[in-house]
């Protein structure tokens, strides 16, 4: 396996360059099921997710060929052989359930297995499913599948009042109604970037959807999709990641391609901590206005909320401020793994359920840490910027399912961090 080390920086300076979004290109790619026509994919990132997604799709009988180093996707389900999406790809990626939808909506019938994913909370499929039911789908789960069929005639419109906020099931949803006869109403609906950005390609692809962006989002079924190119919205979490950078070891730094309205709650605590955050031509543009960061209390919440995938790399910046905080996180539980690996850093975090209250402390340590989860992995790759000596972190593997190229990326604007083989 492989180890990110990390050594205690200086300041920061330059640009890094954020690439497509990474659960945006993850239920764009399933939207290929829906037609039989050719689907592309521009600005995709490269990632070990979309290459998971990719083998998935290949293994119901859809073509994926990564054009131009990958940031292109050009995809077509013209001829699907299987409906079946197996044990043995679906465990890796709890996104895998975002084809059920879309061939149930096609071709009447799917088998999904359950999905997997990593441990930071059990994220129940129960949303997708009663979603599709109340289109009329009758759904069967034995031997660790989903089995579901299509009324006669197709699935048809319906009402669906989601319970709580789910980004997941109103992707599945949202693919399923298009291709319902009459009229499917998305109420308590995910409001996130990311289903804005399904919904526009959807449109492009001869949806008739309204209301994307609000919590209640309207479809009119029609008879079929067809072919389309669609851009990959920016990734607001790579954003938010790289925007801390420099607010945890000083400098500016320009985040190409980043824009304020994907992440205004998060832009509005670094305002608060006395972080400038400044929208360019090119992007947004970071810097420390001066002294030490502030500590700030942070509660995490469904979009247009603080994300939840950015509250470990917070919680890295809250480890070096002044004063004393509560992270908040009301999303999924078990999302305080990495506290321990900052203690271990010299970060002084005590955690009681979903609280966490972090005194901030002059200086960290470097030290041997391993990465619990995604988001983790990257906070402490963070704390390592703000630590003095070295700090190497261990499974880095998670990082390669949501960041492509972080350390070209953090080595451009000067952070001293190498990938190397485990010793």
């Amino acid at each position: 396996m492989d180890q990110i080390i990390v050594h205690g920086n200086g300041p920061l300076r330059g640009e890094i360059p954020i690439a497509g979004a990474k659960n945006a290109c993850l239920a764009l790619m399933p939207a290929t099921l829906l037609t039989d026509q050719p689907l592309t994919l521009t600005n995709a990132p490269r990632l070990s997710d979309i290459r998971t997604m990719t083998a998935l799709l290949q293994s119901l009988g859809a073509e994926v060929a990564p054009l131009q180093e990958g940031q292109v996707l050009a995809l077509s389900s013209h001829d699907l052989t299987s409906h079946r999406a197996d044990y043995d790809i679906v465990r890796k990626m709890r996104a895998s359930i975002l084809v059920l939808g879309p061939m149930l909506a096609r071709d009447g019938r799917a088998e999904v297995s359950l999905p997997g994913g990593c441990a930071i909370g059990a994220r129940p499929v129960d949303l997708h499913l009663k979603a599709l039911e109340a289109m009329g789908a009758e759904l069967d789960l034995r031997d660790g599948y989903v089995h579901a069929k299509a009324p006669h005639g197709g699935l048809r419109g319906a009402v669906v009042d989601f319970p709580i906020v789910s980004v997941g099931a109103t992707e599945n949803a949202l693919m399923a109604a298009t291709l319902a006869r009459g009229t499917t109403v998305l109420k308590n609906a995910a409001r996130e970037p990311e289903i804005v950005d399904l919904a526009e390609c959807l449109r492009r692809m001869g949806a008739q959807i309204e209301g994307e962006g609000t919590g209640t989002i309207t479809i009119q079924g029609v008879d079929a999709l067809h072919g389309a190119t669609h851009p990959v919205v920016t990734d607001r979490i790579e954003l938010g990641t790289y925007m801390l950078a420099p607010a945890i070891c000083g400098g500016e730094v320009e985040c190409l391609g980043g824009r304020i309205e994907l992440l205004s709650a998060f832009c509005e605590k670094l305002d608060e901590a006395g972080i400038s955050v400044e929208q360019t031509a090119r992007g947004i543009k970071v810097g420390r206005r001066n002294g030490r960061v502030r500590a700030v209390d942070v509660t995490t919440e469904p979009f247009p909320g603080f994300p939840t995938d950015l509250q470990a790399q917070f919680m890295a910046l809250m480890c070096v401020a002044e004063g004393s905080c509560v992270l908040e996180e009301t999303i999924f539980e078990n999302r305080f793994m990495h506290a321990p690996e900052l203690t271990r850093m010299g970060a002084r975090i005590e955690v009681h359920g979903g609280h966490a209250t972090v005194t901030g402390v002059e200086k960290l340590r470097g030290a041997p840490v391993m990465a619990t989860d995604l988001r983790a992995s990257v906070s402490l790759i963070l704390a390592g910027l703000a630590a003095e000596g070295r700090t190497t972190v261990s499974r880095v593997y998670h990082l390669d399912r949501g960041y492509e190229h972080v350390v070209r990326k953090l080595r451009g604007v000067g952070a001293r961090i190498e990938r190397i083989k485990e010793e």
